[in-house]
This record gives structure tokens, sequence and C-alpha cells, in this order.
């Protein structure tokens, strides 16, 4: 017997069962008994191992097919009735055929098969600022990170009663065929299907899928905003904690700000850096009319390969129970895992992410073979026993960092909004926008540099407004439209917006400025900005610091060094110009004319 009774719900669920034609039903309680039934399982049929249970307490390992590895840009697309709504920067698929073909590749597809019925919650459970789903998988794996990463169980059910404000989900694993994997949003159903995978990212329709490309949509619509931003909190000694949203493009140092760790300067002063959340951020304006933020996740999706416990302590340590690890290495000598530019030594004997015996031995044995091929790409992937891309997903309450305010649901008052890429000469340090307008602006020309790691020429500027190209799930012109108002909405309460780039390089191509827990030093200059402690230097980009206001006591950095790094080129920032001039006009006539009036007013700065 269902326990709900809401006939959308059960609507739904009689017309996908009938489609899928299960075996067998099994609705997911969210009861630990439950889930601790479906590891055996998964264990016993082979699809997860678990690991070492001294060092790695409920800690498990999955391998995906090695064609399924990533999200799937390509193959991901949005399905809005009118071609123009979803934009020139999302793939278009006209609804009512979208649906035939989903539903010939899965249709009949869990015969044999369990389908497991998940309801879960984006946020916590009751929260005004949360939203409900509905995910069908095949796989236990899929419930099992589901579990980590939302809410889930009959709490959810009882919360979003006979309400229509529900998103549905179905995956399915089919045949994991990647010239049949399609990753569909349907904005105007709230509806997600994903066929043919079991990648995470692919799969997991709560994070990416919901969280955003849906999301989005809903926010537009209703008034308040899915971003895809880390949120932390900044305690100053003897003050308030400070909240803080930011959004980063991949590669750019998004996660180990989230949980930064204070220089020992500052934290022997009391300085003290807390996480709400370091992935998506969903934001509402609050009684007193000032923007308040929840990350509506329940757990890290985080990228294993690079994190140790230098370049993000507080990650690792919440890898250490209750996780689940994807495509890493399995170190058999003690049953644990390992990743490149991970704390430990090679292993010895172990097996890689594909499933074949491994150690130095063999990798370097691989790589000269690879060589000799000549192939690049062969010889990258012959030096990894990870995958690249390989994943943990782990609770965020392992956090050591994680705050207080991540679990209650109320949101966190955002002082400020930052914007990153890594850009080796452009962007300096830090900057401050004029105000809301330009914040927008700025936030829409977001872009990184492509590095000698990415395919193609070195140096490429890829623009990636607010973070988001790859998951608005409507026209971009639209959602910086949407941006604005909301602006509007709340007036002189905004939050200041600023941009960082850690990334600006000297002539051999190094870093300059240190960056990691050093950037607390930058937070430490935004605070005072939005608490108006500080003056800053107005130039044709915004508000720059003045150097001998960012704190560089006890780092080996000069005061010179950083005016270097704070430096405006007017020079690249002309040609800087003409990029953004030539990336608006693919968004033509519903380019918001605030956003054509900054860059006009960016070229008479500079002229």
């Amino acid at each position: 017997m269902a326990p709900t009774t809401n006939p959308t719900l059960l609507k739904w669920l009689d017309e996908m069962t009938a489609l899928m034609t299960p075996d067998k039903v099994v609705w997911i309680d969210g009861s630990e008994e439950q889930l601790e039934a479906l590891r055996a399982e998964a264990c016993a049929t082979g699809e997860m191992e678990k690991l070492n249970e001294e060092l790695y307490p409920g800690c498990y390992l999955h391998r995906t097919k090695a064609n399924d590895v990533a999200r799937v840009e390509d193959r991901t697309i949005i399905c809005s009735r009118k071609e123009e709504d979803a934009g020139p920067t999302n793939h278009w698929m006209d609804p009512t055929k979208a649906y035939e073909m989903l539903y010939d590749i899965a249709r009949g597809r869990y015969a044999g098969r369990t389908m497991y019925i998940i309801p879960y919650s984006m946020g916590p459970v009751g929260s005004e600022f949360s939203k409900a789903g509905i995910e069908l998988t095949d796989s236990i794996y899929v419930v099992l990170n589901m579990a980590i990463m939302t809410r889930v169980g009959f709490s959810v059910l009882e919360a979003l009663g006979d309400s229509n404000d529900w998103v549905r989900g179905l995956h399915a694993k089919c045949d994991i065929d990647q010239e049949k994997r399609w990753i569909a949003h349907f904005p105007e159903d709230n509806t997600i299907i994903s066929v043919n995978s079991g990648y995470g990212g692919n799969v997991l329709l709560g994070k990416k899928c919901f969280a955003l490309r849906i999301a989005s949509y809903q926010g537009k619509n209703e008034g308040w905003m899915a971003e895809h931003m880390l949120i932390l909190g900044l305690t100053k000694p003897g003050e308030e904690t400070k909240y803080v949203a930011a959004a980063f493009p991949s590669a750019c140092g998004k996660t180990n700000l989230a949980m930064l760790i204070p220089p020992e300067e500052f934290e022997k002063k009391g300085y003290k850096v807390e996480t709400i959340g370091d992935d998506i951020a969903w934001i509402r304006v609050g009684e007193d009319g000032r923007l308040y933020a929840i990350n509506p996740e329940n757990g890290f999706f985080g990228v294993a390969p690079g994190t140790n416990s230098h370049s993000n302590y507080n990650a690792l340590a919440s890898t250490k129970k209750g996780a689940i690890f994807t495509n890493v290495v399995h170190n058999l000598d003690n049953n644990t895992v390992w990743w490149e530019k991970c704390d430990d030594p090679v292993p010895t004997n172990a097996i890689d992410w594909l499933g074949r015996p491994w150690n130095a031995e063999i990798r370097d044995k691989n790589v000269a073979e690879a060589e000799a091929t000549g192939d690049a790409a062969k010889i990258k992937m012959a030096k990894c026993g990870a995958h690249p891309n390989s994943r943990f997903t782990a609770p965020a309450e392992n956090c050591p960092c994680i705050s207080p305010a991540f679990a209650t649901g109320e949101g966190v008052p955002l002082s400020a909004i930052i914007f990153g890429g890594r850009r080796a000469k452009t962007a300096p340090l830090v900057y401050q926008s004029r105000d809301w307008n330009n914040g927008v602006f700025v936030g829409s020309i977001m872009a990184s540099e492509t590095t000698a790691a990415a395919a193609g020429a070195v140096g490429v500027v890829r623009r990636d407004p607010m973070a988001m190209l790859p998951f608005c799930g409507y026209h971009m012109a639209d959602y910086w439209t949407h941006w604005i108002e909301m602006g509007k909405k709340i007036g002189d309460k905004a939050p200041k917006i600023f941009n960082v780039n850690w990334f600006r390089t000297d002539d051999n191509g190094d870093f300059i400025w240190p960056g990691y827990g050093e950037n607390l030093r930058v937070l430490d200059w935004i605070i005072d900005r939005c608490e108006g402690k500080v003056d800053a230097d107005e130039t044709a980009i915004g508000f720059v610091p003045k150097a001998e206001d960012i704190n560089l006591n006890g780092l080996d950095f000069s005061l010179d060094q950083l005016k270097g790094i704070l430096a405006i080129d007017k020079e690249l920032w002309a040609a800087e110009a003409d990029g953004i001039e030539e990336y608006y006009k693919k968004f033509g006539d519903r380019l918001p004319e605030e956003l054509k009036n900054q860059l006009a007013t960016l070229k008479a700065n500079l002229a």
C-alpha cells in the first residue's frame, strides 16, 4: 500500500509502473534498517564493495562503466515548449518528441528488476525554502547516494501532503548505451528523465538536474533564485557571523573556499570559517527585505583526485565515514581507497578504476605503451589509477567545519556575493561592483582561460556566467533579467557583489597569490568593505582595494606584489570589452538593456 494519498503522485506512479513494468516495487522509507539491507544486497551482487570498517566505517566503493564517467553536456537537454525559451546556451528538444523518444528507450526496462521509489526533500523537510521530489530508479547505488545527498523518507510525503508542487524524476540504467544516453529536463512540467547512465551527476536527480536546472526555472516564476554557489560563514573575533555566497566555474577553488581553514595568524586571533554549502544555494527574500540562502543538499559530491589534507582537510575528513567512493583505486593491502595527489603513497597491490590490477610498476608500463602511440589522451589516462573525475559522496554532517545554520532550514542573510574565474592577467585579485546591476554584469561576464590540462588552445577565454552555463534551465538572458528584477525587490538591502581571481600568473606562468587558506585575507577585506570599514580606489571596472587594507601579516608576500595583482591593465580590459560585446550578441534582443548599458559604461571608462 502506498504511504501517501497524493493524487498527482499516485497517478504518475501508475503511469510509470505501466511504462517500466518492474517485477517489484519498493518505497524508500529513509530508515537505517532498510538502507543497511540495500547496502548488503549491493555488495552481494557486486554493485558495491564494502571498505575497511575500522579505517572507513560505513564506506563503500563503486565503479561505473568506462563509457559513463562524467556529465554529458551534449546529451543534456532542456525541453521547453518553445525553442527560444531554452536559449542559445542549452541543447533543446521539443517536449513531445522528447517524451516519445525517452519512453521508447525506457519502456519495459525495469522488467526483472526492482523499481525503487525515493521521496526526497531538497532542503530540510518542511522548510519554506525546501522542495520535494520523487525519483524512480532501478539502481541501489542511486538510492544510497540520494540518501546521502538529500533528505529521504516518508517524512517528505507527509510534508508534501496533496500538493502538486513536486518534481517527477525517472531514472533507468537500461544498457548504459552512450548513444542512447539522455538527461532531459522539462521545466514547464517539473519533470526529469535520465536513461542509459549510472554516473552520479547524470542520475542523482536531486543534484544539478533538480537543484539548478529545474529550480532555476521555478525560482524565476516564484520570485527566488537557485544558484551554483557555495555558502560560508565568516566570524571575526568578537563579531557576529557574516555570510557569503560565491560562484566559481570548475577548477577555480570553490570547494576549497567553502571549507577554508584560516591561516595561523588569523586562527589564533579567533577567526572562524563555517560551511553551509559547497555547491548550491537557494536564495529567497526574507521578511526584513534581505536575501537569505540555504544549501538544499545534505551531502557533498566531490572530485577525489587532488583532495588531500593540505588542499582541503575538511573535505577529506568528510569522507572518513558513511561515504561512497566512485571510480577511485581500491587498495587491496588494507581494503581502503586511493587517488592521485592524496596523502598516501602509491599502493603496491591495488585495483584501478577499471577493475584491473594496478600499482606503480603497472602504471609506468601502461604509460610507456601509451607514449608509444603518441596519443596525448591515452598518455594522460594511463597515468591515472583513479579516474580524473572520480568522486566521493559524503554526508555534510561529517564536515568538521559544518555550520549549525546548515540544518535549520531558516536560511542565512547574505552580506556579499562573490564571482570568480581563472584569469592569468586580466582580472585583479579582488574588486567590488559599483552597484547591484553592475554586479549582475560582473557575473554575466565570468570567464576562465583554458590551461595546458584542457584539450585545445591554451589561454582561450571561456565564458561561464554566474558559473551557470551548463545548469541554467531556461534562456540565459532571461536569467540575467531575473537577477535584475531581484535587485529591484531588495533595493538598498542587496548584498555587495565582488569578483575574485586567485589565478594571476607571473611571466613564467606561476601563480602569484598563494591561495588556499590565505584567501581568508581577501574575504576579510570583503566583509570590511560590506560594513563600510575600509575605503577603495575607483577604477574603470569597479572598486579595487587599497593594498594596505589587505592584511598580509604572517605571509611572505610583499605589498608591491599585492599592488601588482590589484593593478588594472586598460589595454587588456579593452580587449575584454570587445570579447564581452561579441559574447552578448548571441543573446539577441533578450539581452537586458541594463547589461548593454553596463558594457557601454565599461567602454567609456576605459576610453
